[in-house]
């Protein structure tokens, strides 16, 4: 990782606290389906169907009107028995189960008119994601979120969302983010907040780094911190919920930078509040996204 000399672009993070959120007011919806926006989440493989129904729950409660997925042919009617809000598009998959590159041509109508699209909980299959997220980008203007395996373009290309002009936000673990950066994760997890601006400044979007810590920077130099959240979060399942809160948060209007901070603080918030309800350890991600609503009505202004 490249040394920066320290700048004034890079002021101290700005903690996260209720009243920094109660001061940011997300956007508020007239009321139908259509005010509050749509998200298409795109994800899953054979084996990995339970996130994109993490992402796409979490996506609802934090406030999106329609929801929209599309997942592997083979895991489609299940996709569309487990979330009765959804219509869902089977999509071609690779011999192992994977979501095709070919899929590109089969959602970009889905994804070039929906109010935000997610990419990548549950995708598997590294290379065909990345032949599928370049095929797909460069027909969105955003806004657009991508998580886990989604980043697998900008890993390859970190220029490759240079046109949606900051409409984006990634939402990396730190594996996730030393890979798009090419470096170690001891890199990445000695200095989390400076990989966090990297990123955001190399990719030129919003970045949202998960961890015991989140970091949320923007290209212009912001940068946010934020420590809620509990040693319950770390289970399987629960970046699939910050991504869909993500992706929710866009799809009813909020910027990248609101969407990504107000994600990383309500993510954190549904955990201390299972942590009250069901115990320190032990609460599952699907039990999450039933406290998104909660969350928010403790910072509704």
């Amino acid at each position: 990782m490249p040394h920066h000399a320290p700048d004034q672009r890079r002021p101290d993070p700005t903690p996260v606290t209720p009243d920094l959120l109660r001061g940011w007011a997300l956007p508020e919806p007239a009321g139908d389906k259509n005010s509050r926006g749509s998200i298409l989440v795109i994800g899953g493989s054979t084996e990995t169907l339970g996130a994109v129904l993490l992402a796409a729950e979490a996506a609802m409660r934090a406030g999106a009107g329609k929801l929209q997925v599309a997942t592997v042919a083979s895991r489609a009617a299940v996709a569309a028995a487990a979330l009765p809000e959804a219509l869902v598009r089977a999509l071609p998959e690779t011999g192992d189960g994977a979501i095709s590159p070919d899929a590109a041509a089969d959602v970009r109508d889905l994804a070039e008119n929906a109010g935000a699209v997610l990419i990548g909980p549950g995708m598997a299959d590294e290379e065909a994601t990345r032949v599928l997220g370049e095929r797909l980008l460069p027909h969105l203007r955003g806004p657009v979120a991508l998580d886990a395996l989604g980043l697998a373009a900008v890993t390859a290309d970190t220029t490759c969302l240079h046109h949606l002009e900051g409409r984006a936000v990634l939402t990396p673990n730190p594996t996730e983010m030393a890979f798009a950066l090419h470096v170690e994760d001891d890199e990445v997890e000695a200095a989390p907040a400076r990989a966090t601006a990297d990123l955001a400044e190399r990719a030129r979007v919003v970045v949202g780094l998960g961890g015991a810590t989140s970091w949320i920077a923007t290209p212009d130099g912001r940068m946010w911190q934020d420590d809620s959240g509990n040693a319950g979060l770390g289970v399987s399942g629960s970046g699939d919920v910050r991504a869909g809160i993500t992706g929710g948060l866009l799809a009813r209007g909020a910027d990248p930078a609101q969407a990504a901070v107000w994600a990383a603080w309500l993510h954190g918030r549904t955990g201390e509040r299972l942590a009250s309800s069901v115990g320190r350890l032990g609460f599952l991600a699907r039990e999450l996204p039933a406290e998104v609503p909660r969350a928010l009505q403790e910072v509704a202004p």
